[in-house]
């Protein structure tokens, strides 16, 4: 959906990758990656440019003005009072003045890179119990933004959310443990990937216009599951690394794992592919919306 003032801020925090214990042994240089050694490399103190505490300095200023300030003018994360499953906040967008899943899934991620799992969980906790749809054909899928107060304000979905969601809760999962009920991060994680790929089974068929976030023969992800909005794709939403980690660890639909896996691997190199034929050769742009 619309890019905001809170995407360009979250994304300053810098989106690292948590693949800590998963990895598997491979030939060739990816073995040197953090996905198999449990270890980051720091570019910064690599090549000089800062010392490790001044890297951590840097992050650490970025989370206080982004997360823990109560200056607004400054802030882009509030807290928003608590239900049965504990506290809950969202991530505003200050450029419109509500709440969008694309805010909130980054912040999740961000929180999760940073260790953080309270603002983690409360994140969760209010797209879960604000954003999510409980019932009906978009059951499992999170609308798209609300108000301040919680209160949908679109029904649809923006898939980049949801992709963001699913591969925030599996890094939490890895990091932190599963908990339990909305906190099984592994198996929230799981219901998003069988939501996204598996809407019109879950449906028998197109309800209402809903259909899968994923087209199935073409293997990628649709600008919104939604009518005509679900016959074209956006390549900001193409997010190959999160496909490859998705074909390793989805449980898969009715015991569907290893198709699911399949495709999941099968779409990551499609995304790849369609990099190439979405980004200017020249300059390296990408087009907003792109036919698959």
């Amino acid at each position: 959906m619309k890019r905001s003032k809170t995407h360009l801020a979250v994304v300053g925090l810098g989106l690292l990758s948590l693949l800590g214990s998963c990895g598997q042994s491979v030939p060739g240089p990816e073995q040197n990656a953090a996905f198999y050694t449990g270890k980051y490399r720091n570019l910064f103190t690599e090549w000089s440019i800062a010392t490790e505490a001044q890297v951590q300095a840097k992050l650490d200023a970025y989370w206080e003005s982004l997360f823990a300030s109560t200056d607004d003018q400054r802030r882009v994360y509030y807290p928003a009072g608590s239900n049965a499953n504990g506290p809950m906040a969202y991530v505003a967008d200050i450029g419109s003045n509500d709440v969008r899943t694309e805010g909130m899934s980054y912040g999740m991620m961000i929180a999760v890179q940073m260790n953080k799992q309270a603002e983690f969980n409360a994140l969760w906790n209010y797209a879960k119990s604000k954003m999510q749809h409980q019932s009906g054909p978009r059951a499992g899928y999170f609308a798209w933004h609300t108000d301040f107060e919680g209160n949908i304000i679109d029904a649809n979905p923006a898939s980049d959310g949801e992709e963001y969601f699913a591969t925030a809760l599996f890094f939490a999962s890895h990091r932190w443990g599963d908990g339990n009920g909305i906190y099984n991060y592994s198996a929230e994680a799981n219901n998003i990937l069988n939501t996204m790929l598996h809407k019109e089974d879950m449906n028998g068929g197109v309800v209402n216009g809903v259909t899968n976030m994923f087209d199935r023969e073409h293997k990628q992800v649709v600008f919104v599951p939604e009518g005509d909005n679900a016959i074209f794709t956006d390549p900001s939403y193409h997010l190959p690394a999160f496909y490859e980690l998705w074909s390793r660890w989805a449980t898969g639909w009715n015991g569907q794992q290893a198709v699911d896996r399949k495709f999941w691997a099968e779409a990551a190199q499609v995304s790849r592919d369609y990099f190439q034929k979405a980004t200017h050769p020249e300059t390296g742009l990408g087009s907003v919306w792109l036919k698959f």
